[in-house]
């Protein structure tokens, strides 16, 4: 029996979402474009499941845009802001998901784009102080590009609060929230928001597809022209199967929100008790006991014989991590995130990342294959 805690990666489908991508698989073939019968019972489909994702997060319909996932979205959002609405700077973090940064990359290349770097204390937290005052000491168009909650280490950023201060300066506000969809009550009708990116696989819905939230007072250009799919913004036949995969997915996940977030944590707190009693100087990354995603515990253990050895240890073992990002799920890699927070490079870190598949069971499971890896605690006897 395999354990599988790297959720933070992606999630199992869940059966409910299989049987309805399967049934729209059999039943739905028709082209969305076509103006045909089988081409309109298609097309209904897609905006059924665009009204219920937008229900979902407190947009409107046309503020929902489907992409092939977070990436895409978040590459959307800064691009096409630099390309289309005259940013001139972006602000943002040195530990974005590579998809923000890669793209960062990209626009100072090409369009000479300023990025700054907030300042980071020890838990991957950024100073409000400090995006104000840059906001306040130099007024050209910006970009406020901010994770929800950072992927490999679950430290929380305030967006209510980035979204105020953005709003005071007239900068706009970008959020990568693919890790907390489903998972946190999202409302952009509440949060002064221009962008928001999502992936289905984050919250038990199939891979490749995902969705931007586009303000209704922002004008964007096509990312990728072609037709006039996505109301001319993203040419392109439709992902069908995966859209009304996301939509069911996005459906169970916040019908069951509380119930989950309280199962979860319950796990995740489980396992994190387990390793401070059974083993000497563990530590956590990030925010792990204030503002934090509750599916996400990263661990920092200390140098040992067989700390480099720990991720593949465990995999052989039958338990499934990892030690950083999904880009390196399954690679025993270095992260930049862990590299900017933590100076100890003989610590070895493992992601643990959990769903309301997981159960205390595998928790127990787990603790006993690490025991068989990780130096236990030394009792003192007095």
């Amino acid at each position: 029996m395999r354990i599988y805690l790297d959720n933070a990666a992606t999630t199992a489908i869940h059966p409910e979402v299989v049987q309805t991508m399967s049934d729209a698989l059999s039943e739905l073939y028709g082209n969305p474009s076509s103006i045909h019968a089988e081409g309109r019972k298609v097309r209904a489909a897609i905006e059924d499941a665009r009204k219920r994702v937008a229900r979902h997060i407190g947009a409107s319909i046309g503020e929902v845009f489907f992409t092939s996932g977070g990436t895409e979205a978040n590459n959307m959002a800064i691009k096409c802001s630099v390309r289309d609405l005259g940013v001139q700077r972006i602000i943002s973090t040195s530990i974005e998901h590579h998809c923000g940064l890669h793209a960062f990359d990209n626009v100072a290349k090409h369009y000479g784009t300023e990025i700054v770097f907030l300042d980071l204390d020890e838990k991957g937290r950024i100073d409000l102080t400090q995006l104000e005052a840059f906001l306040a000491e130099k007024p050209i168009k910006t970009l406020v590009s901010l994770m929800h909650a950072n992927n490999e280490i679950g430290t929380l950023n305030d967006i209510q609060a980035i979204g105020e201060i953005c709003h005071q300066y007239n900068a706009l506000f970008h959020s990568d929230t693919v890790q907390t969809i489903g998972h946190f009550p999202m409302d952009v009708s509440q949060t002064k928001i221009h962008f928001l990116s999502a992936g289905a696989h984050k919250f038990h819905g199939p891979k490749g597809v995902g969705f931007i939230f586009i303000n209704g007072d922002i004008k964007l250009n096509p990312f990728i022209d072609g037709g006039a799919q996505e109301r001319n913004m993203r040419g392109g036949t439709e992902n069908v199967y995966g859209i009304i995969g996301m939509a069911k997915a996005l459906d169970l996940a916040c019908a069951n929100l509380e119930t989950h977030q309280n199962y979860i944590e319950n796990i995740r707190n489980y396992l994190k008790e387990s390793l401070l009693v059974q083993f000497d100087d563990i530590r956590f990354n990030g925010d792990y006991d204030g503002n934090y995603l509750y599916t996400v515990l990263s661990v920092s253990f200390p140098a040992s014989a067989k700390s480099d050895l720990l991720l593949l240890s465990l995999d052989i073992g039958g338990v499934s991590a990892s030690g950083g990002s999904a880009c390196s799920s399954g690679a025993d890699v270095g992260s930049h995130v862990i590299s900017a927070i933590e100076k100890d490079e003989t610590r070895k870190t493992i992601r643990f990342s959990f769903s309301s598949f997981n159960t205390k069971e595998e928790i127990d499971i787990l603790m006993e294959k690490l025991k068989k890896i990780v130096p236990a605690r030394v009792e003192v006897l007095v």
